[in-house]
């Protein structure tokens, strides 16, 4: 797989950076378009959220595309119901996974995921196919490993390659480009508190936020730094860099402060 690099600049793709993740409900496809990015990823957020097929194609056009798509979900279950899957341009490349239960109904979270990766990746050209609680389903479905930044990524990708697996690695990395730390824990403290390590080492009713203090405060802003890329665009460049030496072929970074912190 080639890699596809950021045009040329003086702002966040001096992160290193490989491409953006956007979200449709934060974010619109003419914004994406202003940032220096080639490889785009769009996220699932629901049935209702999938931008149109229009939408896709104009972004396809020009970049590299890839949509999210669960393999549980009504729309995009390759043993079910699958016509989403058949409105996608025909540039716009797959990123199959289990899917969050928070976009999925209850009848789509009870369907078995392993049958239905296999199935997808059969029937999709160059997948990136989720590992997040999936690990070893993911590995057996084959396609791009897609991981979700943890404080166990370094290890994982360089346990992968030693094991001898020499297939691509995608890494998708929460990214917040300040070394404001309250604006860091606002943007992403709730998101590292969702992690069990995290959220047993944080005290009871612990706010997640910037208005957190004393031990709840000290845990956040070093679960961050395992969770999210944040701080200054050398640091999070040097994040990237050891993510790259362990193994990883691709980074791609979702603005989890607002798209507006990927244009300075």
């Amino acid at each position: 797989m080639s890699t596809t690099r950021t045009r040329e600049g003086d702002g966040i793709e001096t992160t290193g950076l490989d491409g953006v993740v956007f979200k449709p409900t934060e974010t619109t496809a003419a914004a994406i378009r202003r940032l220096p990015f080639e490889l785009v990823c769009v996220d699932y957020e629901g049935r209702s959220a999938l931008p149109s097929a229009e939408t896709l194609s104009s972004l396809a056009a020009d970049r590299t595309l890839r949509v999210t798509t669960p393999v549980r979900a009504d729309g995009f279950d390759p043993l079910g119901d699958d016509e989403l899957s058949t409105r996608l341009p025909e540039g716009a490349g797959r990123v199959l996974v289990a899917g969050h239960g928070a976009y999925l109904t209850e009848t789509e979270q009870s369907r078995a995921v392993a049958p239905r990766l296999g199935a997808a990746v059969e029937r999709t050209n160059d997948p990136w196919v989720g590992t997040e609680s999936v690990e070893r389903v993911a590995l057996a479905a084959g396609g791009v490993q897609y991981e979700l930044l943890s404080r166990g990524t370094v290890d994982a990708i360089e346990g992968l390659r030693a094991a001898g697996y020499d297939g691509d690695v995608a890494v998708y990395a929460p990214t917040v480009p300040t070394a404001d730390e309250d604006a860091i824990l606002d943007a992403v403290g709730a998101y590292a508190a969702r992690r069990a390590p995290v959220r047993r080492a944080l005290p009871d009713d612990a706010a997640t936020d910037a208005t957190a203090t004393g031990r709840a405060r000290e845990v956040l802003e070093a679960a961050v730094r395992d969770y999210a890329l944040v701080g200054s665009h050398a640091t999070i460049r040097e994040r990237v860099d050891e993510l790259k030496t362990a193994g990883a072929d691709l980074v791609v970074g979702y603005p989890a402060a607002g798209v507006e912190t990927f244009t300075r």
